[in-house]
């Protein structure tokens, strides 16, 4: 009866975690059709600490959070978040998606394929 007992929360914990994983996910998309990309960061901050033991959802909340930096003309950090999807996530449908963002950033002038990130050095005083 306890083994079973045991079992039943620890499977009803499992799935609280992924629902509010969802939910926060679902708010995301919600505030990034409206154009808010401040609630868009903080539900995917949510997300991601919900998403510590499930390495699926990376991806997409990587996806979500290099479009929402474009929205907001952060083109050089789109584009950093694109290149990390694309290597840390290969086989990934948004991998894909990543690469074709990173052409589209390229053609509109936003992105040079190849141009290393600039060197932050610390001023001397």
């Amino acid at each position: 009866m306890r083994l079973f007992l045991v079992f039943a929360v620890t499977l009803s914990l499992v799935g609280c975690t992924r629902y509010a994983m969802n939910t926060h996910l679902n708010k995301a998309y919600l505030a990034y059709d409206s154009g808010d990309c401040a609630t868009v960061t903080l539900e995917l901050s949510k997300v991601d600490r919900d998403s510590r033991a499930r390495p699926y959802v990376w991806p997409e909340v990587s996806m979500l959070r290099g479009q929402c930096l474009e929205r907001q003309n952060l083109f050089v950090d789109a584009a950093q978040t694109y290149q990390y999807i694309i290597t840390q996530f290969p086989q990934s449908e948004y991998a894909y998606r990543a690469q074709a963002r990173l052409v589209t950033l390229e053609q509109l002038g936003h992105y040079r394929p190849g141009s290393s990130p600039v060197q932050v050095r610390p001023v001397a005083y």
